[in-house]
């Protein structure tokens, strides 16, 4: 089962940071900032689902053989939920505030998605730690 684990461990770390900082810098490098936009509005939600899934199965494993890796898993899979049902939503509805011509709507855009960024960044370490544990 450990093996499992890291594997599941290993899997979202590479995700996350392929996501963070391949997938979502490409889209911006090689398409229309509107179309970048819609297109990550519209993968993010299925990223999300990814981070909770893989941290929910990583963090059952590892309940039976390291209580710490099962938590920041636990605390990964948190975050994650937050972040898709909660602040993905408010980001959206800033941006297309900010479409709209309302003008508090881009400060609004902008702290919101620095919190989401730190998240990602918290989620990244937390994994980071677990698969560093398992050295």
């Amino acid at each position: 089962m450990t093996m499992f684990a890291l594997f599941c461990t290993a899997t979202l770390f590479g995700g996350m940071l392929l996501y963070s900082f391949g997938f979502a810098p490409l889209l911006f490098s090689k398409l229309p900032v509107q179309q970048a936009g819609t297109l990550l509005r519209e993968a993010f939600p299925f990223y999300y689902l990814f981070v909770i899934v893989v941290a929910l199965v990583a963090g059952l494993v590892l309940l039976g053989t390291d209580a710490l890796s099962a938590w920041l898993m636990f605390i990964t899979l948190v975050i994650g939920v937050v972040a898709r049902q909660l602040l993905m939503p408010a980001i959206n509805r800033a941006s297309d505030a900010r479409a709209a011509g309302d003008g508090t709507a881009a400060g609004t855009f902008k702290r919101m998605h620095g919190l989401s960024v730190v998240l990602n960044f918290v989620q990244l370490v937390a994994v980071g730690t677990v698969l560093a544990r398992f050295v």
